[in-house]
């Protein structure tokens, strides 16, 4: 099923996340549900704040993107509980999106390189070292369950200049090319 994406101004994208447990009701379908969301709109990660729920949860995948980077086929990951166990000194800015601040681009400034713990669907832990797109991903989608979104990261200023877009997503005024709240 397709669920809709909360938008910028939505309560649920800055309340507190709590950890999921093993005998959390209807995981394995939420988390089918977050893949066939983000399937349908086009996206590379969703939190489960962007589909309303204020869980430790967040799925990623960057296989459509195998051509054009044949490093990234077969990454689909579901991350659970996550928690940074370094993030590197190094940083990259790179012009970010999210599904739930449609049509708004800002570069961001992240940690090169990140070393992450989660569990998986079936709470099996893995320690990950991730670099480049892989890592800018699992920061950002990792933001949405820490309560931010990726403008909270840019400057004032560039915040001022976007104001009137983000008040128009505020008030609902904007075409998705799926479901929102």
């Amino acid at each position: 099923m397709t669920l809709p994406i909360y938008l910028y101004g939505h309560p649920v994208l800055r309340k507190s996340c709590k950890e999921v447990t093993p005998d959390y009701q209807e995981l394995k379908q939420l988390i089918e549900d977050m893949f066939t969301t983000l399937e349908k709109s086009g996206g590379v990660g969703l939190a489960a704040p962007q589909v309303g729920l204020s869980l430790r949860l967040f799925i990623v995948d960057l296989d459509p993107y195998k051509e054009e980077i044949p490093e990234y086929a077969g990454i689909k990951k579901v991350v659970i509980n996550p928690e940074f166990v370094a993030r590197s000194e190094d940083t990259v800015v790179m012009e970010e999106g999210c599904l739930s601040i449609p049509g708004i681009y800002e570069k961001v400034e992240r940690s090169e390189k990140v070393k992450i713990k989660y569990v998986d669907e079936n709470f099996e832990e893995h320690i990950e070292e991730c670099d480049n797109w892989l890592a800018r991903v699992m920061q950002h989608e990792y933001d949405h369950i820490d309560t931010h979104v990726f403008i909270d990261r840019i400057s004032p200023i560039r915040r001022r200049m976007i104001k009137g877009k983000l008040t128009s997503i505020q008030k609902r005024k904007v075409n998705t090319k799926y479901k929102s709240v």
